[in-house]
């Protein structure tokens, strides 16, 4: 008995001091965070006005039937390419035909009975001369004269539409392209004015994009944009504005604005969609935080700077920003250290352990 209450003071003590190691270590640990942290530095603050749109040729054809007939060949298919002037759709139709070769013939004989009515209307001004026919016989000739050249003109004009419809037998594409649609085949019978192809330009695209109304008085024609595609999203290709429409939609609040890439570009198709950052300012040595640094109280901003170790609810005055920074006029400093990614359990006085990279949990 005397051996135990010996002991149990002993084991008193060994409890006490295992239950303020663990008390501390608790303590400790619970003071102390896995940070993510950046440097505040001073770079080149680019202003740009984010859009989203779709590609589109600047030069697209629909092509339809000027006359009802039949498919009689066809010249190209979707997809490949044409040369201008190259026959796409020929149609069968004999009436053309027949009301060209009946026109060419009027023309002929309206010509001879032009040429015979001049010769005589020379030879009733020679007789004049001399006497030999009269001043009434002399105008009759002059009018049958005239009458034959402008019914020569009449039958020309005829013959000229006639051959004109002839040639809209045939569909031809307008400049060198890509068919991008050809939806008949021989055989099929046509109706007038039925949209029969499509011929684009793939040498020229351009972005077309919805600017929001706030936007539109930043942007001049001029200014450079920077596009990704969603089809290529590593990609991104360097554009110009060009064109800015002058009207705002009532509905969606937004204006239209066309971009023109700077080079040609591969594998851009017409429908694509697209995103692009249109820069309208920039400015060197602004001073620059991360985006998600930032975060507000009572309509304040702040961050949490790591300042020896530990870490400081810092306010902050902010200025202009782009998309991933933004300018800080107050509050921090050049080589400032400042958590990109705050915490609502952050609290003033953390020890602070910073981390490369996506923060590990404390």
């Amino acid at each position: 008995m005397q051996n135990l209450q010996k002991m149990l003071p002993r084991y008193s003590i060994a409890l006490a001091l295992v239950l303020a190691a663990t008390v501390g270590y608790l303590l400790t640990r619970g003071n102390t965070v896995n940070v993510e942290a950046s440097r505040v530095t001073r770079a080149e603050l680019v202003e740009a006005v984010y859009a989203t749109g779709y590609v589109e040729a600047e030069k697209v054809a629909s092509l339809s039937s000027e006359l009802s007939g039949t498919v009689r060949s066809i010249g190209g298919l979707e997809g490949q390419r044409v040369k201008k002037g190259q026959a796409i759709i020929e149609f069968d139709s004999e009436q053309p035909g027949l009301l060209v070769r009946e026109a060419r013939a009027a023309v002929a004989e309206q010509q001879a009975l032009a040429t015979e009515n001049d010769m005589k209307l020379e030879r009733n001004r020679r007789l004049f001369k001399d006497g030999a026919v009269s001043r009434q016989q002399l105008d009759e000739a002059q009018r049958n004269s005239s009458q034959a050249g402008e019914m020569l003109s009449q039958r020309r004009l005829q013959l000229k539409g006639r051959e004109d419809d002839l040639k809209k037998l045939t569909v031809r594409a307008p400049f060198d392209g890509i068919l991008t649609l050809q939806n008949v085949k021989a055989g099929d019978h046509v109706n007038l004015n039925t949209t029969v192809a499509s011929v684009t330009d793939t040498n020229n695209y351009q972005v077309t994009v919805e600017v929001d109304e706030l936007d539109v008085p930043r942007l001049r024609t001029g200014l450079r944009a920077v596009i990704a595609l969603d089809a290529m999203p590593e990609k991104r290709i360097q554009a110009t504005v060009v064109r800015i429409v002058p009207q705002t939609d009532r509905v969606t609040k937004t204006s239209r604005v066309y971009l023109r890439f700077d080079e040609p570009v591969s594998s851009v198709q017409a429908g694509m969609t697209a995103t692009a950052n249109i820069i309208y300012n920039t400015r060197k040595g602004a001073l620059l935080v991360r985006k998600s640094s930032v975060f507000q109280e009572e309509r304040k901003d702040y961050v949490w700077k790591v300042d020896g170790g530990k870490l400081r609810k810092q306010p902050v005055r902010t200025g202009d920003s782009d998309l991933t920074f933004v300018e800080v006029v107050g509050g921090l400093k050049s080589g400032d250290m400042v958590v990109v990614s705050p915490e609502e359990r952050f609290r003033e006085g953390m020890e602070a352990r910073i981390v490369v990279g996506r923060k590990a949990k404390s």
